[in-house]
């Protein structure tokens, strides 16, 4: 899926601007600097801590309250998310729930896996899963398929009694995703990935003169965002249309026969 870059970005689909898609401005933790997984979870998409895909992000907290993080996907792949809580040593039964959000805070259906679970009274821990279609490089205004950007995963406790409210737990996150390839490839693409914006910053350009300008969020995949309409989908068309021509070069010469037949009368 990026093998190249060439002819630049296609046109914006959606209705949203050539800019950068901003599905909020308000500022977000971000991964330590020197790549270590973080350790703790926002509270709400605004403040969800970010994480790379692969990494195990962990956070202590209550029952009670939302857990919030957000990766980076990009198109073709096929994210799974896989949460495991340690719960309390007494506790009622608690059902966990984990759900995830695009970056335009639409909730994202589960292909399959255990979204919800009901952890037992006296259960030591709790482990959820959710694998998500893959990620489409374009899509139709009313759609809801999921795009390149930002994605946030919620976790939280369901239907919680009186005595478990505010318990300590401890959870742990991670995101894996499946490269699906060319077999996922789309005619289009979004111009720029749906990513939240996190600060704005100004730029001084002179001692007298200074410019605000948004500052987007910095995680993205390790390779880049996808773009253009390249894809591996090409590779295998080149090579259906090789041997689909040394297949009739190969028919034609099995089914020739000899030749034209002699024109010499026999015993001439």
């Amino acid at each position: 899926m990026r093998i190249t870059r060439v002819l630049g970005a296609a046109l914006l689909t959606l209705g949203i601007a050539a800019g950068p898609a901003a599905a909020d401005s308000s500022p977000s933790p971000s991964a330590s600097a020197d790549g270590d997984a973080p350790t703790s979870a926002g509270t709400s998409f605004r403040t969800a801590t970010e994480f790379e895909q692969g990494q195990q992000a962990t956070a202590s907290g209550s029952t009670g309250d939302y857990l919030y993080w957000s990766f980076p996907a990009d198109a073709g792949q096929r994210p799974t998310v896989e949460a495991t809580v340690k719960l309390p040593e007494t506790h009622a039964a608690q059902t966990w729930q984990v759900d995830v959000y695009d970056g335009l805070r639409r909730r994202q259906a589960c292909q399959y896996g255990a979204q919800s679970r009901t952890a037992a009274a006296g259960a030591t821990s709790v482990e959820l899963a959710c694998v998500l279609r893959t990620v489409r490089a374009w899509s139709e205004p009313w759609a809801n398929d999921p795009l390149p950007g930002t994605y946030y995963v919620r976790l939280t406790a369901v239907g919680l009694t009186t005595a478990d409210l505010g318990q300590p737990v401890d959870a742990t996150v991670e995101v894996n995703s499946k490269d699906i390839g060319g077999a996922a490839a789309v005619d289009g693409s979004l111009a720029k990935p749906l990513v939240p914006g996190i600060a704005m910053k100004s730029e001084a350009s002179s001692e007298d003169d200074s410019s605000t300008s948004a500052v987007l969020s910095s995680i993205e995949p390790e390779d880049g965002w996808a773009g253009g309409w390249w894809s591996d989908r090409w590779v295998w068309t080149a090579v259906g249309g090789v041997l689909a021509a040394l297949a009739g070069v190969g028919g034609y010469s099995l089914t020739r026969g000899a030749g034209r037949p002699s024109r010499v009368p026999p015993g001439a």
